[in-house]
């Protein structure tokens, strides 16, 4: 218990001084909300983020397991665009929306202090929506064991990148806006509104908010989610989970600034950062970077 509270207090002091660290990147362009006020999703442009890609045996141990499986699957449900879309497999920090082309960059430049090494544990495939009711986009997700010390660094990073990185948003990633948005509930609506996005952690009247929930997302879809999509594919998740009971135990060694698509499945990687010794590379040309 001690070590818990102990480690709180850490991610606030911490979290305390990224908000004063992030003043310069406040003043680099204007922030529009006013999309907020559409019945229809935002146009997508730009969206970058920052994420821990998943590490080859990951990767390889859920091709082999149930790679093909789902494949099966979404063929069955006819959903081919899912079964179609491409995405470097990860977890992720934060997203933000932005056009300029820069803004990785900048993203680099006002990066917070790194976690150390991440020894996580992969578990529990879930279904869920970008908010309740909204009737689309909907992911199929595996998620993250919530505790131990690599847990807490994670969750106390997430609080600071949030900090550091979101002033750096044009406004409102395009998939919580619309219909999402309307759905959601007041917490989630004044997240998007003050950092661009619901389910990152922030640091509200000094206290510590932590809707940020890690996870890895093997299905990206702007399907309807339909209940009888809901029932497959929560069936296919409890299948799943009888496969892999125990889950993937891994460990982060790098952060990647990445670009993104509409629904969040990472396009490309941009930069790598290392949790061992900071280390930046360019990842198109295998450069070192300085930060």
């Amino acid at each position: 218990m001690k070590s818990k509270i102990a480690a709180g207090l850490t991610a606030l002091v911490l979290a305390g001084s990224a908000l004063l660290a992030i003043q310069p990147a406040l003043a680099q362009g204007a922030i529009d909300n006013s999309s907020l006020a559409s019945a229809s999703f935002r146009e997508h442009k730009r969206t970058f983020g920052l994420v821990y890609t998943l590490p080859k045996e990951v990767n390889d141990l859920l091709s082999i397991t149930i790679g093909g499986l789902l494949r099966e699957k979404l063929l069955n449900a006819n959903l081919i665009d899912e079964a179609l879309r491409f995405n470097i497999p990860h977890v992720t920090v934060l997203h933000i929306h932005n056009a300029d082309p820069t803004t990785p960059d900048k993203m680099l430049k006002a990066m917070p202090k790194l976690p150390p090494v991440l020894n996580v544990t992969l578990k529990t495939f879930y279904t869920t929506e970008a908010a309740k009711g909204a009737g689309h986009p909907w992911w199929l997700d595996l998620g993250i064991v919530k505790e131990g010390a690599s847990f807490e660094a994670m969750m106390a990073f997430n609080t600071l990148a949030t900090s550091a990185l979101t002033p750096l948003r044009d406004g409102p990633l395009p998939r919580v806006t619309g219909p999402v948005y309307a759905a959601m509930g007041d917490a989630g609506k004044e997240l998007v509104q003050t950092v661009g996005v619901s389910g990152i952690n922030t640091v509200k009247d000094g206290k510590e908010l932590r809707p940020h929930n890690p996870h890895n997302t093997l299905v990206y879809s702007m399907a309807k989610f339909t209940p009888e999509i809901q029932a497959a594919f929560n069936q296919t998740a409890a299948e799943f989970n009888q496969i892999l009971p125990d889950g993937i135990p891994t460990a982060f060694k790098t952060v990647s600034i990445v670009e993104l698509g509409f629904a969040g499945n990472v396009l490309r990687e941009i930069y790598r950062l290392s949790l061992e010794d900071g280390s930046v590379i360019n990842v198109a040309t295998g450069a070192k970077v300085a930060k």
